[in-house]
C-alpha cells in the first residue's frame, strides 16, 4: 500500500534522516507555511514546528479578503498597495478554488462620496496593472439598491463597486502545509519549540522541541532557525536574550457572523470610514455574512483571545447603521477575535491604524530571523524576502524563489460554488470516493450546516487534523459559522476521529469537553449558553 506523507507517524519517523536542517521555522501560521514552501522549492532540507495546529492563531480569524487594502491607499502607502495587488493576483492564479473575485459596494450617503471614492478606486484598479480582478465603477442609487436589498435608503445616493479577492484563509494554510510536505518538507502540528540550542559564543545552533501528543522531546541543529510566530515573536526572542526589546504590538480585530439574510446578493459592502475612522467590511462567506473588523491595541495576547463587549457594540451599531432590518445580539452566529501582530513603534505616538502593516525582519546577535507584521495577501512575498534576506547573510547557498507561479494542493480552476465541497479543489474527488465505500460517511453533522462525516475522515487522514477543534474549526469552518451548530457536532466528530486515530474512550470523552467548553467563547452570550 502507498506510504500516505501526511500521515503523523510517518513525518515523525521521517525525523532521524536529517542530521542538520538547512532551515527550521517556527510557528505554522499564514508566514510560517509561507517560508516552509518557499525555502523547500528552492531545495532546503526544511522542517517546520507548530506548537497547537496550522493557523490556529491570527491566520485562521481574518476578514478573509485577498486585497491590496483600499484603506492604505487613503493613508497614502502606494508600495504596500502595489505589493498586495501584486500577490493578490498571483494567490487568485496559484489557489483559484479558494481565492473568488469579489465584488464590493462603498453605499455614498453624502453628495461628494461617489466622485471621492470613483477617484480613489480607479488609481487601485490602476495599481493593480494586468493582474487586475475588474474596473471599479459608479453605480446610482437604483442599482445600488437592486444589489443591496437590505441596505438603508434613506439618504443614499449610490455606490462605488470595485473587485477585490476574498478566500478560505485556514483552507488556504492547510493546502499550504500540503504543498510544502508534497515537495519533501517535514511539516508537524501539535509540537511545540521549548528552547533555542545556542553554542558558547551565543549563536543558535537549533531548537529543542516536544510532541505534545506523546510528551517526548527532540533536539533539532538547524543553519538557520527562523522565528514565523507572529504575536508570540518575542516570546521566542526571550529564548535567545531575556531581555529582548519588545517587537510587537498586537491589535485585535472581531468579527461577528450572520445569516445570509441580512445581505442576502452577492455582493459585500465596504464602509470606509466609520464614526472612529476604521473600515468596516461585510462579506458573504459559505453561506453566511461575515462583518468585522475592530482594531484595538492590546497588552497582552493569548492563543484565544475574547471580543470586548465594546468591541461587538460597535459592530453591531456600525453595521447596524446600513441596515434596514436591524440586527440583534441574538442574530449572531458566532463570533470571533484575532490578534494581527503589528511591527512596534519606535516611539509611542503611533496609533494602531498608523503603526506598520507592512513586513519587517529582525536579525538577532545569536543568528535568530525574526518576521513579524505583513498580512495574509502578501504571506508568499514575506517568505520569499525572509529566506532572502537569510541568503544575503550568507545563512543559506544563494538559490532562487520558485513560488511565484506554484500551483497549491488542491488547485483547479473554479466558477461554481454553489456546493460548499469546491474549496476542496481537486481533492473533491477523493472525498467522494470515501462515501462511495461507505455511504454513511455521506451524512451531514448537522442541519444547520453542509459539512460531512467523509470530511472529519478525509481531514484526519490527509489534513494533519489531531483533535476535534483543529476539524470544527479550521478543516471544516463550523466553529466560525455557527457556534452552537459546532457544539452539537461535537460527539459525532469526537467519536470518527477517535476511530481513524486510534484513541481511547477517555481521549474522547475529554476531546467533547475541551471543544464545548472553547465553542462556548464563540457564542455571542456564551454566560447564558447552558454547560
Amino acid at each position: 500500500m502507498e506510504q500516505n506523507i501526511f500521515n503523523r507517524e510517518h513525518l515523525v519517523n521521517t525525523i532521524p534522516d536529517v542530521k542538520t536542517w538547512d532551515v527550521v521555522i517556527i510557528g505554522g501560521g499564514a508566514t510560517g507555511l509561507g517560508i516552509a514552501l518557499d525555502s523547500v522549492t528552492r531545495g532546503y532540507k526544511t522542517l517546520l514546528l507548530e506548537q497547537v495546529d496550522y493557523a490556529k492563531g491570527t491566520s485562521s480569524r481574518s476578514t478573509k479578503l485577498v486585497h491590496g487594502g483600499v484603506r492604505y491607499l487613503g493613508q497614502g502607502n502606494i508600495d504596500l498597495v502595489r505589493e498586495a495587488l501584486h500577490e493578490r493576483g498571483l494567490l487568485e492564479q496559484n489557489a483559484p478554488h479558494l481565492v473568488k473575485n469579489q465584488s464590493f459596494v462603498i453605499p455614498n450617503y453624502r453628495w461628494w462620496e461617489g466622485i471621492y471614492y470613483t477617484i480613489g478606486l480607479k488609481a487601485y484598479d490602476l495599481l493593480a496593472g494586468k493582474l487586475s480582478l475588474g474596473k471599479s465603477e459608479h453605480i446610482n442609487k437604483a442599482k445600488t439598491v437592486a444589489r443591496l436589498s437590505t441596505l438603508r435608503q434613506k439618504g443614499l445616493y449610490g455606490g462605488v463597486v470595485y473587485q477585490d479577492g476574498q478566500f478560505d484563509d485556514s483552507r488556504l494554510a492547510i493546502n499550504i502545509a500540503q504543498t510544502a510536505i508534497e515537495k519533501g518538507a517535514t511539516l508537524l502540528n501539535h509540537f511545540e519549540v521549548t528552547d533555542l540550542i545556542q553554542n558558547s559564543k551565543g549563536k543558535i545552533t537549533g531548537v529543542e522541541a516536544k510532541d505534545t501528543e506523546t510528551d517526548q522531546s527532540y533536539f533539532f541543529d538547524a543553519n538557520l532557525v527562523i522565528n514565523a510566530t507572529g504575536v508570540f515573536s518575542d516570546e521566542i526572542l526571550r529564548m535567545q536574550k531575556k531581555d529582548a526589546k519588545k517587537s510587537i504590538v498586537p491589535s485585535q480585530g472581531v468579527h461577528l457572523v450572520f445569516d445570509k439574510s441580512f445581505l442576502p446578493g452577492d455582493d459585500a459592502i465596504m464602509i470606509p470610514k466609520t464614526d472612529d475612522g476604521r473600515v468596516l467590511f461585510a462579506v458573504p462567506w459559505h453561506d453566511k455574512v461575515l462583518v468585522g473588523t475592530t482594531d484595538t491595541n492590546l497588552d497582552d495576547h493569548s492563543l484565544e483571545p475574547q471580543a470586548q463587549e465594546q468591541e461587538i457594540e460597535f459592530i453591531l451599531k456600525t453595521f447596524n447603521n446600513y441596515l434596514s432590518k436591524p440586527v440583534k445580539r441574538s442574530d449572531v452566529r458566532s463570533i470571533f477575535a484575532g490578534l494581527r501582530p503589528l511591527a512596534a513603534p519606535k516611539d509611542d505616538s503611533e496609533k494602531t491604524k498608523e503603526i506598520s502593516r507592512s513586513h519587517k525582519i529582525i536579525v538577532s546577535e545569536s543568528g535568530l530571523l525574526t518576521i513579524t507584521g505583513g498580512k495574509w495577501t502578501t504571506y508568499r512575498r514575506m517568505a520569499q524576502d525572509t529566506i532572502n534576506k537569510a541568503i544575503s547573510l550568507k545563512r543559506l547557498p544563494k538559490k532562487e524563489c520558485k513560488t511565484e507561479n506554484l500551483p497549491i494542493h488542491g488547485a483547479m480552476p473554479t466558477e461554481d460554488r454553489n456546493q460548499h465541497l469546491y474549496i476542496y479543489g481537486t481533492d473533491q474527488q477523493g472525498i467522494a470516493d470515501l462515501i462511495k465505500e461507505n455511504a454513511t460517511l455521506g451524512e451531514k453533522l448537522h442541519p444547520r450546516l453542509p459539512f460531512s462525516k467523509a470530511e472529519v475522515v478525509w481531514a484526519a487522514r490527509y489534513e494533519m487534523a489531531r483533535t476535534v477543534e483543529d476539524v470544527l474549526a479550521r478543516r471544516v469552518r463550523a466553529l466560525f459559522l455557527d457556534a452552537d451548530a459546532a457544539m452539537k457536532m461535537t460527539e459525532e466528530v469526537a467519536t470518527l476521529l477517535a476511530k481513524e486515530l486510534d484513541r481511547d474512550e477517555a481521549w474522547k470523552v475529554n476531546q467533547i469537553k475541551t471543544f464545548t467548553e472553547l465553542a462556548r467563547h464563540y457564542s455571542i452570550d456564551y454566560d447564558a449558553v447552558p454547560a
